[in-house]
Parts: C-alpha cells; sequence; structure tokens
C-alpha cells in the first residue's frame, strides 16, 4: 500500500522560505517594519515588457484613487481589462510591491491590467478598501470606449486579501444592477473568517502566513470598522452566489486559508456558476506575488493566463440577469 500523501514545500519554494531567515510573527516585526520590507524589496530584472503603462487617478468617496494600467499589446482596438486588487491583508502593499504580479497577469493573459492602489487600513478602516475597489471597478466599465477597454470582458481580479475585495465586487456588481463582469479570478483569496477551517487548523505555523499572522492582521483590519458581519468585508457571509461570473480559483496546498477559497468555489459550483478550481501542491501562500521565483508559481500564472485568453476568445453566448436595488 502507498503511503498518504504528506504535504511538503517544493524545493524552489523551500528554498525561497529559507532565504527570508528564521520567521518572526508580523506583530513582534511591527506593520511599519513589514510594509517597509515589502516596498523596498528590489523588483525582478527580467519583469515582462509593456507596449505601454500609465498612471491615473479615480474621483472616490475618500479622495482620488490612483491606478497604474499596463498594456501588454498596442494594437489600438478595444482589449479585455483585469481590475487587480492586491493582497497583504488590507493593511500592506502597492502598486509598486505587486508590480511584478501585475505585470505577470497582463502578459500571461494578453489583457490591459488596471492595477488599484486602494488605501490601507488601520489608518483608513473598512470597508475604505471595496469602496476604492468598486470605484475603479466602476470607472473601467463607464469609460471603457475611452479607454479602449472592451466593455463586454470586464474581470475583477485579486490575491490574499485582494481576493477578498475581488469577490466584494462581484457580489455588488449582481446586486447593484450593474456594471456587468466578464469573470472573476480569486487567488487563495481571504474572504471568510472561519478560524476553524480544517487548513487553518491543519498548518498553525505554515510559511509565510502563521495563524497568529492572520488573527493580527483581522485586529488591525478590524481597527475603527464597522461589522464584520458585511460581505463587503467578509464575502463568504453572502448567502446567495447565483448570477455571480464566472470564476477562477487558486488554491496552494501549505495555505492556512486554502480552505475558505475552496470552500467557496464549491459553493459558487452550487449556484450554478462555471467555476474552475486548482489547488497547487508544493507551495505557501502569497506565491503569486513573485510568481517567477518558483516554478509552481510560473505554471500557476501561465494557467491563469491561459484560462483567460480561453475564456475571451470563446465568451458565453448567454447572461445571468443583474438585479435592480
Amino acid at each position: 500500500m502507498n503511503d498518504p500523501h504528506r504535504p511538503a514545500l517544493d524545493p524552489d519554494a523551500a528554498a525561497r522560505v529559507a532565504a527570508f531567515g528564521p520567521p518572526v510573527p508580523i506583530r513582534d516585526r511591527g506593520l511599519q517594519a513589514v510594509r517597509d520590507a515589502i516596498e523596498s524589496a528590489p523588483p525582478p530584472t527580467d519583469m515582462p515588457t509593456m507596449a505601454d503603462i500609465g498612471d491615473a487617478e479615480v474621483a472616490g468617496p475618500g479622495g482620488r484613487v490612483p491606478v497604474r494600467i499596463y498594456r501588454p499589446a498596442n494594437d489600438g482596438g478595444p482589449c479585455p481589462v483585469i481590475v487587480h486588487l492586491h493582497g497583504g491583508g488590507l493593511v500592506m502593499g502597492s502598486n509598486r510591491s505587486f508590480e511584478p504580479m501585475a505585470r505577470a497577469m497582463a502578459a500571461a493573459s494578453g489583457a490591459a491590467v488596471v492595477a488599484v492602489d486602494y488605501r490601507l487600513a488601520p489608518e483608513n478602516p473598512p470597508p475604505a478598501q471595496f469602496e476604492d475597489a468598486w470605484t475603479v471597478t466602476k470607472w473601467v466599465a463607464a469609460d471603457a470606449e475611452r479607454l479602449r477597454f472592451d466593455p463586454g470582458k470586464i474581470v475583477v481580479s485579486g490575491d490574499s486579501a485582494g481576493g477578498g475585495l475581488a469577490a466584494a465586487v462581484t457580489l455588488a456588481a449582481r446586486d447593484e444592477g450593474g456594471p456587468r463582469l466578464f469573470a472573476q479570478v480569486l487567488m487563495y483569496p481571504g474572504l471568510d473568517r472561519d478560524m476553524a477551517a480544517p487548513s487553518i487548523l491543519a498548518n498553525p505555523h505554515a510559511p509565510m502566513l502563521t495563524h497568529d499572522d492572520i488573527v493580527y492582521l483581522h485586529e488591525l483590519a478590524d481597527i475603527g470598522a464597522g461589522t464584520s458581519h458585511d460581505t463587503r468585508r467578509v464575502p463568504a457571509y453572502a448567502t446567495d452566489l447565483t448570477g455571480l461570473p464566472q470564476a477562477i480559483m487558486v488554491t496552494g496546498e501549505l495555505d492556512p486559508i486554502s480552505d475558505w477559497g475552496e470552500r467557496y468555489a464549491a459553493r459558487l459550483r452550487d449556484a450554478g456558476v462555471q467555476t474552475t478550481v486548482t489547488r497547487y501542491p508544493g507551495i505557501y501562500h502569497g506565491f503569486l506575488m513573485r510568481s517567477e521565483a518558483t516554478a509552481r508559481g510560473r505554471l500557476a500564472m501561465a494557467e491563469i493566463g491561459a484560462l483567460l485568453r480561453a475564456k475571451f476568445a470563446n465568451p458565453l453566448p448567454f447572461t445571468t440577469p443583474l438585479r435592480c436595488r
């Protein structure tokens, strides 16, 4: 009889984790130190080349929201577009630190990527992050013609906490009567608060994201915020997932919050939403922030891009009805 599978990091993933040195909880390092480390990390020397990169600002309820637009090609015609929401527990990260991921997504998918520099907690308590994400999504849809985007192929994506924001945006678009979204890409999304999920209990000292890190990030994001029982903050609390756009769900085997994404994906499937779920073995939480650093990351980004290209080339000939407020 074969021995049961025992999850373990891929060799290159283990080497990357080891390169960061002995793990120190975010709580002990301090939020500002972690922010500084993320923002000061040098970018890869071989990031994909873009045909054009432009900056803009979008008027939002809390002020102007900076966005950066990556265009992998410049053929002059309307192109698919991905509104991307970076990870970081809602309290860290920026368009600068997540530029490698935005470029990789644009190159893999052939779509323009609009990266959103949303306000961070705890300085800006939730739902500020959702408000900025929602504002930019509506702007992309309303100004699609001017921006040379295909209004019928607007994708919202996010990794980690950004994945939770992306899921929340899809719920809002359905419930507010638009804009109509083409697809959602949720990469190891932080869209739940269930700390008793089996994957969390099984991985209290997971590489890159420990149990205490999750608790502490929630504590920071909750400062000054309203109730967490709000689908703008915790999409898993939504009781109805029907009528949402087709979904691509990505999780990592060594990620303590993998159950959150996979359970949500199962609910999407059961609600009649076309859903693709891929769990990448041997990899940690956050592995797509620097997808070029591991073989599994390169594969995952290529597969996400290939799925999106297939969907763009073969749009479904039917739509689900939007709701009126």
